[in-house]
């Protein structure tokens, strides 16, 4: 069972309009609830928003993203990719555009496909996830551990989900549309809904490294 799930997870950058039942919502935040945690302090906070103030959201962080105003973070972005990781990144990129039979090197096509991480892809949810300031990286470390047990739920209900750390470089828009108190780090947020199958950005997949890459075992 494991192991479907992990094959059929994968990042959705289309979704139907269709609401998702409340009651499926709710089975999906109680089982991304049971995920570990350090002394399980449980350090996540979720805000779901939808309908008309997910559409302000929407508004707000686009119309943000479009202007070009300077990125505002609680948890500091990459600074930069090198080696293995840049390719890795190139490559994911690579295979979102020619999915979308976007060229390499269409800098504006490829920069309006981008900007639609402001509008969350259309999605009728988005899961908002802070954590207290205080609890520094490790509280953000066990958010990364939620992230992964709510999207693998949702995948076992057949809801799609796509996480989105990009949204957490407009936390001033976010806590502006949203009342986010100071004292809370927003981490990042996860669109989701019913995918939209018929869309060809939902056709690909990524790949995953080999264990030879990313394993060592010492045993003497």
């Amino acid at each position: 069972m494991l192991k479907l799930l992990l094959d059929e997870r994968r990042s959705c950058r289309a979704f139907k309009s269709t609401v998702l039942p409340r009651a499926t919502i709710l089975d999906i935040l109680a089982a991304a609830q049971k995920t570990a945690s350090d002394c399980n302090i449980q350090p996540w906070r979720i805000r779901i928003i939808s309908g008309n103030a997910l559409d302000r959201l929407r508004r707000a962080m686009y119309e943000r993203a479009l202007s070009g105003a300077s990125l505002v973070s609680d948890v500091p972005p990459i600074a930069s990719y090198f080696g293995v990781y840049q390719d890795r990144r190139r490559d994911c990129g690579w295979q979102l555009y020619s999915a979308l039979e976007i060229a390499r090197g269409d800098r504006f096509a490829s920069g309006k496909q981008a900007l639609e991480n402001f509008r969350f892809f259309g999605a009728p949810h988005l899961a908002l996830v802070t954590t207290p300031a205080s609890l520094g990286v490790r509280g953000v470390l066990d958010c990364g551990g939620y992230l992964t047990t709510f999207m693998l739920a949702a995948s076992a209900l057949g809801v799609g989900t796509v996480p989105q750390a990009s949204i957490a470089y407009r936390a001033d828009v976010i806590r502006e549309q949203l009342g986010i108190p100071a004292d809370e780090h927003v981490v990042y947020g996860v669109s989701f809904g019913w995918p939209d199958e018929s869309h060809p950005v939902n056709s690909y997949r990524t790949s995953r490294a080999p264990l030879e890459e990313v394993v060592d075992f010492i045993d003497v």
